[in-house]
């Protein structure tokens, strides 16, 4: 039985329809994948069944008591919002009685005033009169499910955190439709397998956007697709829409050419000469009128990116070595007595969780950061390019064409000289996109503006931190299928499991503990080889977010110096917190990108410095506690 039926749905934003009269069935259970190029009209259509935008044309039907959730690619929350208060505002002015009740109840631990109590009452009669006893059981349920934590401040958890939040906020609605804009966006493996597992237990149906393969594989029993305008439906998963895919490009590619071969012939035809013109059929160029305007309307693919890359000279047989490398933050070590030897033509992936140090040995192969403990040996010849993940190399106030051509018009690439808008061509920016500030682009533009300034150099090492973000299936593709060809020696930090399986040959796996342990092969090897007991885990809940207690040792009595150092943590952590909470705030406002270079990276060094001192104060916390 179908939930929602879209029919004729078109939605255009200027003179190009991001929707050309779309249908869609979505039945109960189902779980849709909605794929696309960027750009191509996603996460509008999913604006558009959830309400949030009203279609220029066609309809929607639904089943009466079909409930719709949608949860946001960047959702919000109000600043005093607890995760309680943000969880049960999902149910609306029912939620706001469910809020009330709870914050009462915490109040009459302290006060048991005749108001309050009769404030209390009449809540109490609020929430019978409405069913909101059993909806605060389902808040209560949901809060347990998810793991989270009830009266912590939604603004001082992280990005992956908050977007649990708002996963637990369209859960509690007990939606029969769940929409979910780009779901594993920024979040780590450990993150993106909770997610998957919560999702395969969700009852309703479920429709998400998508570039994540793995993710699409193992959630997906549908794939539908949005290019130029048309939605199109593929059965199954996501490796059999490959297959269909293929097939089906080539008969359109067969089809336009058949087309365009007939237009051709009929163009020349009416071209003849006089004689021809004096009795020529009118029906035939009535004929080629209708062809002209065909042709005229069709949109043809969206060109993908062409990627090469120079390896210049060969370096040394040896790119560096890494002897008792050690690295802490505070107290918190994340390298610990490493050792290893990169070889030329190695391709070496990092796994681990946010936060565990994958960028900083990075940075310590480089020689960009200073080990406290241990030696670093490069090696001879290096030519290294190095992809940053925070995208600090681009100076937001140049224009796409400048960063790129550095005051001149041409780039040399693999030994030729090319005129730099016919180079960022092949990275898909238009011309008048080529003179735009670098500030004016998207995610995804600017990882192409990293690519295409980082391959204008040879390079024998490609450092790539993160590389996957913001980019579609076809330009991640294109990425591997590039990094295959490479001859050099490369180093990648991704959350992207089919990416490291596709491109690397060996793996770096980071524990959070600062051990690093090396296996043979990509992300599916890693699981094969690693211990069985580590198998079970998901993510890790933060220190200060956890809700299950662990085994009580021993009891030890603290020295002084330990005891008093446990009775300011609470206010350190507290201190720091808030600062996180304004650091998120200034990041997350829509012109931070637009202020001065400088000014960007310092905030975002400050942010990063104050997470680093959180999980150090969180792991002292819990280590003086126990």
């Amino acid at each position: 039985m179908s939930l929602l039926n879209l029919e004729q749905i078109s939605m255009a934003f200027g003179h190009v329809a991001l929707l050309d009269k779309i249908n869609l069935v979505v039945e109960r259970g189902e779980r849709i994948c909605l794929i696309g190029r960027n750009g191509e009209g996603k996460s509008t259509l999913l604006k558009i069944i959830n309400g949030d935008l009203i279609a220029d044309d066609g309809q929607m039907n639904a089943t009466s008591s079909c409930r719709i959730a949608r949860v946001a690619q960047e959702p919000e929350f109000k600043e005093d919002d607890t995760v309680y208060h943000a969880v049960a505002a999902g149910l609306g002015e029912v939620g706001e009685w469910v809020n009330q009740y709870h914050e009462l109840i915490h109040q009459l631990s302290t006060d048991d005033s005749p108001e309050l109590l009769k404030k209390l009452e009449r809540v109490q009669h609020q929430l019978e009169a409405n069913d909101g006893w059993s909806l605060e059981q389902r808040v209560d349920t949901v809060l347990t499910r998810l793991d989270l934590p009830e009266d912590k401040k939604v603004s001082a958890m992280s990005g992956g955190w908050q977007r649990r939040v708002a996963l637990a906020q369209a859960l509690v609605t007990d939606p029969d439709l769940l929409l979910l804009d780009e779901p594993t966006n920024h979040l780590d493996i450990r993150s993106i397998t909770w997610l998957e597992n919560q999702l395969l237990e969700f009852n309703g149906a479920l429709l998400f956007i998508s570039h994540d393969r793995r993710f699409m594989q193992n959630v997906a029993t549908r794939i539908i697709e949005l290019d130029r305008g048309q939605l199109t439906s593929y059965p199954n998963d996501y490796l059999t829409y490959l297959k269909v895919k293929a097939a089906n490009l080539a008969a359109e590619a067969t089809q336009n050419a058949k087309f365009d071969k007939v237009l051709a012939q009929e163009e020349v035809w009416i071209r003849q000469g006089i004689k021809a013109r004096r009795t020529r059929n009118e029906g035939r160029v009535r004929a080629l009128k209708q062809l002209r305007l065909e042709r005229a309307k069709r949109r043809e693919v969206v060109g993908k990116m062409k990627l090469t890359v120079d390896t210049g000279q060969s370096s040394g047989k040896i790119v560096v070595e890494a002897e008792n490398l050690s690295y802490r933050y505070a107290d918190k070590p994340l390298i610990n007595d490493f050792s290893m030897v990169v070889m030329r033509g190695d391709r070496i992936g990092f796994i681990g969780d946010n936060g565990t140090g994958k960028s900083t040995l990075l940075k310590l192969l480089l020689g960009t950061l200073e080990p406290q403990q241990g030696t670093i040996t490069q090696g001879t010849k290096l030519q290294v390019a190095y992809f940053d993940q925070l995208r600090a190399q681009l100076n937001s106030e140049q224009t796409v064409f400048d960063a790129v051509g550095e005051g001149s018009d041409t780039v040399l690439i693999n030994g030729v000289n090319k005129h730099v808008m016919s180079y960022l061509s092949d990275f898909l920016f238009a011309p008048e996109r080529a003179r735009s500030p670098i500030k004016s682009l998207s995610g995804g533009e600017r990882n192409r503006l990293l690519l295409a300034r980082m391959f204008t150099q040879p390079a024998n090492v490609l450092v790539l931190d993160e590389p996957t973000n913001d980019l579609d299936v076809e330009s991640l593709e294109l990425l591997e299928e590039m990094l295959l060809n490479y001859e050099g020696t490369l180093l990648v930090v991704s959350h992207d499991r089919n990416f490291l399986d596709n491109v690397v040959t060996s793996t770096l796996v980071f524990d959070g503990t600062g051990d690093v342990s090396e296996y043979v092969g990509g992300y599916e090897d890693w699981l094969r080889q690693r211990k069985p007991e580590s198998t079970a885990k998901v993510e890790k809940t933060p220190k200060a977010e956890k809700t299950a207690e662990k085994p009580k040792k021993a009891a030890a009595k603290l020295s002084y110096k330990d005891q008093r150092e446990l009775d300011q943590l609470p206010v350190k952590i507290e201190e720091n917190e808030n600062r996180l909470a304004e650091l998120q705030d200034i990041t997350s406002q829509a012109d931070f990108y637009k202020k001065e270079q400088a000014e960007v990276n310092q905030v975002l060094a400050q942010l990063q410095e104050t997470e680093d001192t959180l999980a150090v104060l969180y792991e002292r916390w819990e280590a003086l506690e126990n």
